[in-house]
């Protein structure tokens, strides 16, 4: 048993005294945690959402708290930082369209969203469509551009450019706009999917918003000169018919870079810049990303 001193007043010396017994431990508490505990219910919660709700438009917004999933018409949609997220509509879409937020308590939170249409240019041909199509020699030179360009547009690179209001490429003439059409004798051709901007050959055309270039190529069939920017969350632009590329793929490119001269390569009647915009499966409006031309 373990000694201490203990002190008696007035006394020359000190005499050892045994120290007390410490009490016998007793039984320990457990603690059962269960494991099988249903998530704390999360408040009410709601979207908020700002852009162009309309056919070949756009939407930036920030989903309710708690959101682990979200999609639009049953597809998946990339959340970012604090839930913010990007969707887009079509040129054919249809007047509504929603969205649905999964949160981590198991609720869930439906926004229908109002989508309206817009009245497009079409021309109408007294003259039946040009017969034929795609020759067995043809596909076998264009099938390959075609993987390669859907493979670019699937890159999924972090930019941040879907964030930023975008610019113009290059201030010039409209010659073709999103979604014209002609219809042959009541047969519909193809609608233009970008937009047609011609400075003249030469003239410099720049990056729209921040991104990277998922594709830089030349001679593509159709397209010429093509170069792809990946803006993040599903969004990308393309520039077609280059006369000369100044970027190549892996490049970061900042919003007003320059990153191409506008010329008239691959089938082109005449040296212009054709601007296309996609998220996704859905074909946008340059027009609704940057406004009027100042």
């Amino acid at each position: 048993m373990p000694l201490v001193l203990a002190g008696v007043v007035g006394a020359v010396g000190c005499t050892a005294v045994p120290a007390p017994e410490a009490p016998a431990p007793g039984p320990r508490a457990e603690v059962t945690v269960p494991t099988n505990a249903a998530p704390r219910a999360l408040p009410p919660g709601s979207f908020t959402t700002a852009g162009e709700p309309t056919q070949g438009g756009w939407l930036r917004g920030t989903a309710p708290v708690g959101t682990v999933q979200l999609a639009l018409d049953g597809k998946p949609v990339p959340l970012g930082a604090n839930g913010s997220f990007l969707i887009a509509f079509d040129r054919d879409a249809g007047p509504v369209a929603t969205l649905v937020a999964t949160r981590n308590d198991g609720s869930r939170v439906t926004q229908p969203l109002q989508v309206s249409k817009r009245a497009w240019r079409i021309e109408h041909i007294n003259a039946p469509r040009r017969p034929g199509g795609a020759t067995e020699d043809f596909m076998a030179i264009r099938q390959p551009e075609l993987d390669a360009i859907a493979a670019a547009r699937a890159e999924d690179t972090g930019a941040q450019g879907w964030r930023q209001k975008f610019v113009w490429p290059v201030k010039a003439r409209i010659s073709g706009l999103f979604g014209s059409q002609r219809i042959y004798r009541g047969e519909p051709g193809a609608y233009h999917s970008g937009i047609d901007l011609a400075p003249g050959a030469g003239a410099t055309y720049v990056s729209p918003a921040d991104g990277v270039v998922v594709l830089a190529v030349q001679g593509y069939s159709l397209e010429g000169n093509l170069l792809i920017i990946d803006h993040g969350m599903g969004l990308n632009s393309a520039f077609l018919h280059s006369q000369t590329l100044l970027v190549k793929k892996g490049d970061r490119v900042t919003q007003g870079q320059p990153i191409g001269l506008v010329g008239m390569s691959g089938r082109a009647t005449g040296p212009h810049l054709h601007w296309s915009l996609k998220w996704q499966d859905a074909r946008l409006d340059p027009l609704l990303f940057t406004g009027p031309q100042d």
